[in-house]
Parts: C-alpha cells; sequence; structure tokens
C-alpha cells in the first residue's frame, strides 16, 4: 500500500504530466492556426484558378 501511495506522491510531484500538457495544448493551437491559414488560402487559390479558367479561351 506505501508503494502506491509513493508513486501517486511522485507522479503528482513530477512536471512531465504538465509539460506534456502544455505542448499538447500548443500543438492543438498550431494545428488551428494552421487550418485556419489553409481553408482561408484554399479559398483564394481557388477565386484565382476560377478568374484564370474564365479568361482562357475554349479549347473547341
Amino acid at each position: 500500500m506505501t508503494s502506491i501511495l509513493n508513486r501517486a506522491k511522485q507522479f503528482l510531484v513530477s512536471e512531465d504530466g504538465p509539460t506534456a500538457t502544455e505542448y499538447a495544448v500548443m500543438l492543438a493551437l498550431i494545428i488551428i492556426v494552421a487550418l485556419a491559414a489553409i481553408t482561408s488560402l484554399g479559398e483564394q487559390v481557388s477565386t484565382v484558378f476560377t478568374n484564370v479558367e474564365g479568361q482562357l479561351p475554349d479549347g473547341n
């Protein structure tokens, strides 16, 4: 029983858990920013290609 309590105490004192949580939060924020940028950029690129396609002559 003492072993379990010692392990629990070491886990609570250890900084590995909070550090891993901080990294997970940073990773989530980076992913959110990247997805927002990709979505915005994708819409702009789609608009450019649509405009270019409209300016090209028909291939018939």
